[in-house]
């Protein structure tokens, strides 16, 4: 039984994103953010998870009754209807402001998307994620998918797609990660998770420490899907059908560094066909 107080919202909490496929780590991730001790987080998801009773009250240890998570604008002006860049019109299509969340009907062509999986292709590997502790990366079963990595600038084209991305996303070339290739096959997903990294998690700091913090993401589609492979964000009820040449912006990170629990999504399992993504994270600082 846990020896912790914590009041149901807490409890709903923790139901609802276990059964939205979240793990203990993730979870207690974002407990130790809202300032519960990691152990103590760690006990209580378990118990609920296992369906073992909790010694409940109605006050916290640590932590608040919510994120905490201070919204600020959005990067990405939301009072317009398409983006000028400096080789494309992007158009805006959807538009979520808590959390932020902005789709793109046009990012990229059609060219384009055939073009960055052409040049990809020989060189996929399977993807990994980061272990909490080494901060190593890692292959892992809620990551079924196959990537590889493109450096900033890296040719002409990789260039221009760099150039626009910064545009669009309104952030310093510079400080953006190198655009990531993935491939799901039929059955392939990536579960529920976050893209920020923990504050508090020991495996961090070494990327942390290389520009800081992630604070945005762009997720382009290289490929339509026949069935499946939707990019959804569980606890705000959003949900994005791949569609080539489209792409979907989202944000989690303040001026202040505070990380925003809102911004948990997954890529669902492709179902029919197979589904083509490119993905820049953008990070405080300079990457280097």
């Amino acid at each position: 039984m846990s020896q912790v107080g914590i009041n149901q919202e807490w409890i709903n909490w923790i139901e609802t994103n276990l059964k939205n496929g979240c793990t203990v780590d993730m979870l207690a991730n974002i407990m130790v953010s809202k300032g519960f001790p990691l152990q103590t987080s760690v006990q209580v998801i378990s118990d609920i998870q296992q369906g073992r009773p909790l010694n409940k009250t109605n006050s916290l240890v640590g932590g608040t009754t919510s994120s905490g998570f201070i919204y600020e604008a959005s990067r990405v002006p939301m009072d317009v209807n398409f983006i000028d860049t400096s080789d494309r019109r992007v158009f805006i299509g959807t538009k979520v402001e808590r959390p932020v969340i902005i789709s793109f009907d046009n990012f990229m062509s059609y060219e384009e998307c055939d073009q960055l999986i052409a040049l990809s292709q020989s060189r996929m590997k399977s993807s990994r994620v980061v272990d909490n502790e080494t901060g190593k990366e890692e292959l892992h079963p809620e990551r079924t998918s196959t990537g590889t990595f493109f450096n900033i600038c890296e040719n002409e084209f990789i260039t221009k797609l760099d150039r626009r991305i910064a545009e669009v996303m309104h952030w310093p070339m510079e400080n953006g990660e190198g655009i990531q290739i993935l491939n799901y096959q039929p059955g392939a997903e990536y579960r529920p998770h976050f893209d920020f990294f923990p504050y508090e998690l020991k495996g961090s700091q070494q990327h942390l420490a290389v520009g800081g913090q992630r604070v945005s993401t762009l997720v382009m589609y290289l490929s339509d899907v026949e069935q499946g492979g939707e990019t959804t964000f569980p606890d705000v009820g959003v949900s994005v059908v791949p569609k080539k040449g489209a792409a979907v912006y989202f944000e989690y990170c303040n001026s202040q560094g505070q990380v925003d629990p809102l911004s948990l999504h997954a890529g669902n399992p492709v179902i029919k066909g197979e589904k083509w993504i490119a993905t820049k994270w953008m990070r405080q600082r300079k990457y280097n």
